[in-house]
């Protein structure tokens, strides 16, 4: 058991960020920073090591579901749902578009570096369609369809609707593979 209040301040995790920065910080680390109080006889650091062992991936850990988090040894309601809330962030983050972008879409590179972030974690395929103006700007992005591990069905008339709905000029469709192979994604 590691004491958190018995290491070397070079050592404690949130002295640690507020020298070197998160960047600087073991997963392990920030995830203890989370959690922020041990219990039972626990640090912080000891529950983050062992969440991090037994889910092996961040990942994993980012698709816990409540019930699921709540079984771990010194992880209770308030814990759980300050990872929650965390993890629904970082994914947040990364799935926003910047709506006052004037970025023209010339390539379909453009609209992966958009989509990854977003699809990278999905268990399921889903279809999305983006309104294009006449400028090929960006005007709304839309998941039309969540589907199975494999599969996603779409019906035309969707499509159409979406696209008559904003006036688009253009519509690009695309769909991910839950896979994770990055290059299947448009």
């Amino acid at each position: 058991m590691t004491r958190i209040k018995d290491l070397s301040p070079d050592e404690m995790p949130k002295e640690r960020l507020m020298q070197s920065g998160a960047q600087a910080l073991s997963n392990t680390e920030l995830l203890a920073i989370l959690i922020n109080t041990g219990s039972k006889g626990r640090s912080s650091l000891d529950i983050a090591s062992t969440l991090l062992a037994d889910c092996k991936t961040l990942k994993t850990l980012q698709d816990i579901s409540f019930h699921e988090l709540i079984t771990f040894e010194g992880i209770g309601i308030s814990k759980s749902t300050t990872l929650l809330a965390a993890f629904e962030l970082a994914r947040r983050l990364n799935y926003k578009i910047d709506k006052n972008t004037s970025q023209m879409i010339k390539h379909p590179d453009q609209i992966a570096d958009i989509l990854y972030p977003q699809l990278q974690f999905e268990n399921q395929e889903n279809f999305i369609v983006f309104i294009l103006n006449t400028k090929h700007q960006i005007i709304h992005q839309e998941i039309l369809f969540k589907g199975t591990l494999n599969s996603a069905i779409i019906h035309p008339r969707e499509v159409f609707k979406i696209a008559l709905k904003y006036s688009a000029h253009a519509i690009i469709v695309a769909h991910n593979h839950p896979s994770g192979d990055p290059l299947s994604i448009v």
